[in-house]
């Protein structure tokens, strides 16, 4: 018979704060227990981290701008916004599906299923990867910086406003929500499938398209790119509109050469984005459930 998801038990729920403390402390003293490991996977995370920055250094050795509006610094934010959402998905949400097939051919999602908490919380957050947050205290700083060196230059600097700050942290988490909700969705196809792999590399490929302006994507082949990316998979919007927000406010984007003109829908991805993030955790959900539905004990 097929094992129902502890979602639909109806015993007492522990408080979900506490246990999500509890997670987040094991996870660190298990990091902790192997400190070497931890230096290495931190060193390597923000070795990769710097190989990009300097290829994108060298770049605007050569050009001034890498799309329409997105000079050095506003490129750098977009780059740091990107290391953000990158680094808090990875260090929560990656580990955790990467090891939800493994859960499966074992026969230990059995014991999470049979846990008093809704199980897709407790698969998604069970295990930290604390060693991939040294990429986000390094992105932070970049951000600072190119915020910095755009709101002081002498041609047209950019304008910071109290709302700049307020929306961006609240769209950086919607980027990582998204990110999230296609990745518990194909975690989930492990039940159907067994063994997935292949799903995780495209996952991958997918999100690269988030990885760059959405102004680079024009022509036959990138402008149908843009709105599928955009409107069906959301996945180009999840660094865009943070990134939008801190560095080109109210749809403007400036330059050592002025104002740029706004980018392909400015003002309405905004509230695109929320709604995109809202349709995306609902879709992961119902995926994730109906996945869980078709699952058979191990011992079945």
């Amino acid at each position: 018979m097929p094992i129902e998801s502890s979602s639909n038990s109806s015993a007492q729920r522990p408080s979900y704060l506490a246990v999500l403390r509890t997670m987040l402390r094991n996870s660190l003293v298990r990091d902790m227990s192997y400190r070497s490991n931890f230096l290495i996977e931190s060193i390597t995370s923000l070795a990769w981290m710097i190989m990009n920055l300097g290829f994108y250094l060298v770049m605007f050795r050569f050009t001034a701008a890498l799309a329409p509006g997105w000079g050095k610094y506003e490129f750098f934010a977009f780059l740091a916004t990107t290391m953000l959402i990158n680094s808090l998905v990875q260090a929560f949400f990656m580990p955790n599906a990467e090891e939800f097939s493994e859960l499966i051919r074992t026969g230990n999602l059995d014991f999470a299923l049979l846990k008093p908490i809704d199980t897709q919380f407790l698969i998604s957050l069970q295990r930290v990867n604390w060693s991939s947050l040294s990429n986000f205290l390094v992105a932070l700083c970049i951000l600072a910086y190119s915020v910095y060196r755009m709101a002081t230059r002498v041609m047209a600097p950019l304008p910071l406003h109290a709302w700049m700050f307020v929306a961006y942290p609240v769209y950086v988490a919607c980027g990582v929500a998204i990110l999230y909700s296609l990745m518990i969705s194909l975690a989930a196809t492990s039940i159907w499938l067994g063994r997935n792999q292949s799903l995780y590399d495209f996952w991958f490929y997918i999100t690269n398209f988030s990885r760059y302006p959405m102004e680079i994507y024009e022509g036959s082949v990138g402008t149908p790119l843009r709105l599928f990316f955009t409107f069906v998979i959301p996945v180009m919007i999840v660094v865009n509109v943070p990134a939008r927000i801190i560095a080109q406010p109210l749809g403007l984007s400036s330059n050592a050469g002025g104002a740029s003109p706004p980018g392909p829908y400015p003002g309405f991805l905004l509230g695109f984005a929320i709604v995109a993030t809202i349709a995306s955790l609902i879709a992961a959900r119902w995926v994730f459930q109906r996945a869980l539905r078709s699952y058979r004990s191990a011992s079945s």
